[in-house]
């Protein structure tokens, strides 16, 4: 063999190698699923869970923070996958676009003052590992959550592109569950127009069932009325048999999805 030949062939045969190492997938990108993580925050270990897309871009992922209901508390780092948004990203986890973080409050607690800096924290950790997009960050949650989700996006007014709260509220839905609020507003004479003009310049979609008898729908049609009233961005669909869980048909929603990830967080606040 000529030496032309044979360095042809070495060319050949090193550029293969050098594609084939590119193009070695990432597990943490290409493989769907959850992932377990714990963040120190204030003294206190949390656990908490990630969902990783299967089809990662090189871009920025957008990034959803989802917030668990009651039925969730706890430290295993693992129920709040069990409910609401989490069975749903099981189904569609070849097809699911976007980072998912899913922090987790201990037996007892709410999504108030350290919980939800708490799920802040988590939130940012999370995107910084994973690759986050902050102008395509999201929060929504249900029930406990969907107070939860009003919660952080009062403490990070800045940081949301749209939120999406599912059957929640602003004040106490009933006596015997008062520490059940979103603390920045709820004893203010009209808590409904004081949330809504501090969001007013953040989307919102908001989903109750007409039936609930355990957070009725009464708190999320005054935030809605006071929304239009001040010129806030909140959409509001309520289910007219839906009962306590808006939150399967909700995050079934492909309208929901798709407008929610054509939000982005405008120039302004970031």
């Amino acid at each position: 063999m000529s030496r032309w030949p044979f360095r042809l062939l070495l060319a050949c045969l090193l550029v293969l190698l050098m594609g084939a190492c590119g193009s070695t997938p990432d597990p943490s990108t290409t493989r769907a699923g959850f992932v377990q993580r714990s963040l120190v925050f204030e003294g206190r270990s949390h656990r908490y869970a990630v969902f990783v897309p299967a089809h990662a871009p090189g871009a920025k992922l957008p990034v959803v923070l989802f917030l668990h209901g009651s039925g969730e508390r706890g430290d295993d780092g693992d129920a709040q996958t069990r409910a609401g948004l989490g069975p749903y990203l099981r189904r569609q986890a070849d097809s699911f676009p976007a980072l998912v973080v899913m922090p987790q409050v201990g037996k007892g607690e709410e999504w108030m003052g350290d919980n939800a800096r708490m799920a802040l924290a988590v939130l940012d950790a999370a995107s910084a590992e994973f690759g986050g997009d902050p102008d395509r960050t999201y929060a929504t949650g249900m029930s406990m959550g969907g107070y939860g989700t009003w919660e952080v996006a009062l403490a990070a007014p800045h940081r949301f592109a749209a939120l999406v709260p599912v059957c929640g509220g602003v004040r106490a839905p009933r006596a015997e569950r008062p520490t059940l609020r979103v603390t920045g507003v709820a004893d203010l004479p009209d808590p409904y127009t004081a949330l809504a003009t501090r969001l007013r310049h953040v989307p919102a979609w908001l989903f109750h069932g007409a039936l609930d008898d355990v957070v009725r729908p009464d708190d999320d049609r005054r935030l809605h009325a006071a929304a239009q009233a001040v010129g806030a961005d909140f959409r509001y669909t309520e289910y007219p048999e839906g009962n306590h869980n808006a939150w399967d048909a909700t995050y079934a929603s492909q309208a929901m999805w798709d407008w929610l990830f054509a939000q982005r967080r405008p120039e302004e606040t970031r």
